[in-house]
């Protein structure tokens, strides 16, 4: 493809494409195919210059031969851009902005005077009908106000102050409109699916291939904890399925043979095999949409308040109105107070603030999913962590492997490996990243595997039961023993490593050492959180007493519990709860799960299990912990935000009605007035919230 190159500068180059025009639809195929670029950290297309700005570190040299190898054909063929776009939604509403706007401006400067009268007749019709509906329903809105001012105004013969507020009031049901379905597709998109690779069945046996190459037709493999990537229907297997992320069922529904499964929920126990009948997983987007406009879910207590005190606050401006005319017999004052209502700035200010706030958290690599979460944020009084890739890194590495019954060191990690890939967890994946680094190679010859959450998994190499998981699960419940020479050997395994016991014929085979070095930050992002007003820090973990003694030593906890099972966790934060505390939960694993749904607001960790990300109400990147801090920090500005809107709405617009009815602003000053105070606030909703930088070591 060829691009000139109009201006460089350390880690940034802006590009602009040779070619005539680039559609939307090439917008963002581009902007897909430089975000998948090894090396970009972040790029824009301005599709109507044909420029793209990208953000790079590393290699210069790579970026030039990405844009020289280039071509429309092959980013068809490599990615997938978004179905539904955000770009064509904002070129769509900026195109209806830009006509109204030109045409409210031809209409004053060059339309003459009949023109301009007959404009605002036609114009005023919708709104007298909207009136008119309300009248008849018997319903004091704010449509029956502004039917009213318009209609005395046109009555009057000031067809100037009609027109205004007529311009006025579409400006603000445009940006409502927008502001809605920006907000929706935005949730929409937060919500969608993000699934790479899949597990399909083929005639040589499982295969992970990308889901891009999947048709329908082809058969996917799904096992518990697992995100069901694609539409299909089962035709192998038995699986309890959970598909609250659709239905808003709580419980999970049971799937069997010819049962149908959907994309985006989540294998909770068994496993099945499915026929795809929708690859591509869209039908998701769709269904996610009707939910949230079916439901309250991306509304805060706080925007839900402003809208029932916006409705409340009508019957009194149209008192106030009548009793300005009853006291003065001025229609003057009385229409000056009509022209002021508290609906459309507290409606649409309030929504427009907590989208300002969701979308500063995605700047942040935070995904909210709905208003009301960053409003519970913000008065969250306690704080559970999960350890095991929460609180320490999410990739903890083998730290050693030591065999028993003269088993091979080897053969053992290889034969963890191959059982752990198919449920990546952080111990999992430290496992199989192991055996990578010792280049073993760990071909499935194990039969059916079964995930037994929180403990380990079960399957079979021949006809010997193989388990791996933890000790309660392979000593207790699995009856397992040591060899009655390797006691001592048992006995000294090294104390501060958790481990994983691997065990063949009920007999232990090997014990996997597994370093899980606490996250660098951790401390200072718990103190950072007292600081901000976090009341209690907990940590939960499924480690032994002794490991989970050491970590929250080191981090600094309130209080901890050690060998807990998923439901324990649930039960403490229920607890918790019960007590009256505002609860948020941190977790990414599979056993993070039902605490995370018991909890006020749950967050998961981006790298994580997949149905720890859809349960969470909050994702959260694996980089660090600090984004709680920032995450705390937003909700706190927003919540700030949120008040002062609230100060200024009733005072300003009370000042207007009291200016009005004195007679000191004729109607169509308090009209301009009020409606620019409602644009001001409104874009002033939309800034940037104020940033805090995060505290130095000195100040820790």
């Amino acid at each position: 493809m060829n691009a000139i190159i109009e201006h460089e500068s350390r880690g940034r180059i802006r590009f602009r494409f040779v070619q005539a025009q680039m559609s939307l639809k090439q917008a963002d195929l581009l902007e897909t195919w430089f975000q998948k670029t090894a090396g970009v950290l972040r790029v824009t297309v301005h599709e109507r210059t044909r420029c793209v700005v990208v953000q790079y570190q590393g290699d210069r040299e790579q970026i030039l031969n990405a844009v020289r190898t280039f071509s429309w054909e092959l980013a068809e063929k490599t990615v997938t851009p978004p179905t539904h776009s955000s770009r064509k939604l904002n070129r769509e509403f900026q195109e209806k902005l830009i006509a109204k706007v030109a045409l409210k401006a031809t209409s004053t400067l060059f339309f003459p005077a009949p023109l301009r009268i007959a404009r605002v007749l036609w114009h005023a019709v919708p709104f007298l009908r909207h009136g008119l509906r309300c009248l008849r329903k018997r319903k004091m809105k704010v449509e029956l106000l502004d039917a009213i001012s318009i209609g005395i105004s046109i009555v009057r013969r000031d067809f100037a102050t009609a027109g205004s507020v007529m311009f006025l009031l579409e400006l603000g049901e445009l940006l409502e409109e927008w502001t809605r379905k920006k907000s929706i597709q935005d949730l929409a998109q937060c919500m969608s699916l993000n699934v790479d690779r899949v597990w399909l069945r083929t005639p040589e046996g499982e295969a992970l291939v990308p889901i891009s190459q999947v048709q329908p037709g082809d058969q996917v493999v799904l096992r518990v904890g697992g995100i069901i990537p694609v539409d299909g229907v089962v035709i192998e297997g038995e699986a309890m399925v959970n598909q609250a992320s659709l239905t808003g069922e709580s419980v999970p529904i049971e799937k069997r043979l010819d049962s149908p499964v959907y994309a985006g929920t989540i294998v909770e126990e068994g496993e099945c095999v499915i026929a795809v009948n929708q690859a591509s997983g869209q039908s998701r987007y769709d269904q996610i949409i009707t939910m949230i406009e079916q439901s309250e879910q991306m509304k805060s207590a706080s925007e839900n308040k402003a809208s029932n005190l916006a409705d409340k606050l009508v019957p009194y401006t149209f008192a106030g109105s009548l009793l300005s005319f009853l006291l003065t017999r001025n229609v003057t004052r009385a229409l000056s107070v009509l022209m002021v209502d508290f609906s459309c700035a507290l409606k649409l200010a309030m929504p427009l603030a907590v989208l300002s706030a969701m979308r500063e958290a995605g700047k942040e690599h935070i995904t909210v999913k709905g208003g009301k979460f960053l409003e519970t944020i913000a008065k969250a009084d306690t704080i559970v962590f999960d350890k095991t890739g929460t609180l320490t890194h999410a990739c903890p590495k083998v730290a050693a492997v030591i065999p028993f019954c003269g088993y091979e060191e080897a053969e053992m990690l290889r034969l963890a490996a191959c059982l752990e890939e198919h449920f990546p967890h952080s111990m999992a994946n430290a496992v199989v990243e192991e055996a990578k680094q010792r280049d073993l190679k760990h071909e499935e010859y194990h039969s059916k595997v079964e995930y037994i959450v929180a403990h380990g998994i079960a399957s079979k190499v021949g006809d010997l039961k193989v388990l791996i998981g933890s000790a309660h699960f392979v000593f207790e419940d699995e009856q397992c023993v040591i060899p009655e020479d390797e006691q001592d050997k048992f006995d000294a395994l090294p104390a501060e490593y958790s481990h994983l016991y691997l065990a063949i014929d009920r007999k232990l085979a090997a014990v996997i050492c597994i370093v899980d070095p606490l996250r660098a930050e951790a401390a200072a992002v718990l103190h950072t959180l007292r600081k901000l007003g976090i009341e209690k820090t907990v940590m939960l973990t499924g480690d032994s007493q002794r490991t989970a003694e050491a970590i929250a030593a080191q981090v600094g906890v309130d209080a901890f519990d050690a060998e807990v099972l998923p439901e324990d966790k649930a039960n403490y934060v229920a607890s918790l709860r019960n007590a009256g505390h505002t609860v948020i939960m941190v977790g990414d694993g599979i056993n993070d799960s039902p605490a995370l749904s018991e909890s006020d607001v749950g967050i998961a960790i981006s790298d994580g299990a997949a149905i720890a990300q859809e349960i969470a109400d909050i994702t959260i990147a694996g980089e660090n912990l600090w984004e709680l801090v920032r995450l705390r920090q937003i909700s706190t500005e927003l919540m700030k935000r949120i008040h002062a809107n609230y100060r200024f709405i009733l005072g300003f617009n009370s000042m207007l009605i009291l200016l009005g009815a004195t007679g000191v602003l004729m109607p169509a000053t308090s009209a301009t007035l009020h409606n620019l105070s409602t644009l001001g606030i409104s874009l002033h909703s939309m800034t940037a919230l104020p940033s805090h930088e995060l505290p130095s070591e000195n100040e820790l």
